[in-house]
This record gives C-alpha cells, sequence and structure tokens, in this order.
C-alpha cells in the first residue's frame, strides 16, 4: 500500500494540477469564497497540492496530517473569531481535509466536515473539480451562517484566492 501510495505521488505532475484547476476554476472558487463570507463571520481558504514530495511522502504523511500543517502555515488560524476554515485537497491522493478553528470546532463536529469532504471527493472521482470545490464551499457556508451569521462588521482577514502548492 506504501509503496503504491509513493508512485502515485511521484507521477502526479503540475500540470495534471493546472489541468484540474485552470485559472477559471481558480477564479470561480475565489468568487465563491468572496461570495459565501458576506454571509457570516467566518474566513474560508482553499488550498490544494498536485502531490507530497520527499520527506513528508516517504514517512506516509496523511492527507489530513498536511492539512493540518497547511492550516498553521497559512495563518488560518489567525481571525478575530477563531472562525477560520482551510479546505484542504491532496490531489494525488484525491483526498478533501477540513480543519476548523476552534471557535468553530465547538459548534460542528467533524462529522459534519467528513461529509463535505466525501461530496466533494465524488465530484473529484468524476473530474468535477470546480464544482466539487464551490460545492464544499456552499456547503461550508451553511455551517458558518448557522452558527457564526454576518454581524454587519465585513472584516476580510484571510485572502480569498486559491493556495496552489
Amino acid at each position: 500500500m506504501k509503496i503504491k501510495r509513493i508512485v502515485k505521488h511521484l507521477l502526479v505532475t503540475d500540470g495534471q494540477l493546472r489541468r484540474a484547476f485552470p485559472r477559471s476554476t481558480l477564479n470561480a472558487i475565489e468568487d465563491a469564497i468572496k461570495a459565501s463570507e458576506t454571509a457570516h463571520v467566518g474566513e474560508i481558504r482553499f488550498a490544494v497540492e498536485a502531490a507530497l514530495d520527499g520527506a513528508p511522502l516517504f514517512k506516509g504523511q496523511s492527507a489530513r496530517d498536511r492539512a493540518i500543517d497547511l492550516f498553521s502555515q497559512l495563518r488560518v488560524w489567525d481571525t478575530q473569531y477563531n472562525t477560520g476554515v482551510l479546505i484542504y485537497l491532496l490531489l494525488a491522493d484525491r483526498a478533501v481535509e477540513i480543519v476548523a478553528d476552534r471557535g468553530i470546532h465547538t459548534k460542528v463536529d467533524s462529522q459534519e466536515w467528513s461529509k463535505v469532504c466525501r461530496q466533494m471527493e465524488t465530484a473529484f472521482q468524476q473530474s468535477n473539480f470546480e464544482a466539487g470545490v464551490v460545492s464544499g464551499v456552499q456547503a461550508v457556508t451553511q455551517h458558518l451562517m448557522t452558527h457564526f451569521p454576518a454581524d454587519g462588521h465585513d472584516g476580510n482577514e484571510l485572502p480569498d484566492k486559491p493556495v496552489v502548492l
């Protein structure tokens, strides 16, 4: 299993990432995040990575562990209301992870995030990357609107632009 995963990661290229996420798709994701953040006080980041390489790959780093690393590196935790959410896609594994800050984690349990991830992964299996991510952003939006509705302070604390690694 480990060898299979290593080979898969070594074979996924940046070109495949660009084909799955062309500029138009990244723009649509950014627009979806901007629209979402008008309805709640949360902050959403989307990050996509073609594959793991080097030590993380050979040590068997999971998509979840990588998402947690990126949550920290991208400072998604650094928001006024502790309402940052990272949606992370590891393309080689077609694995989606959602990491939510402590303010959200107390309101939305991991099973709800898991449902959103599985829905996105289903779309990705059919190569519907734009629709999969946009529907994922919309699902996250529903949770944030329920627990953290907009309060009239439109302070965009984190960039809306997708992160391509």
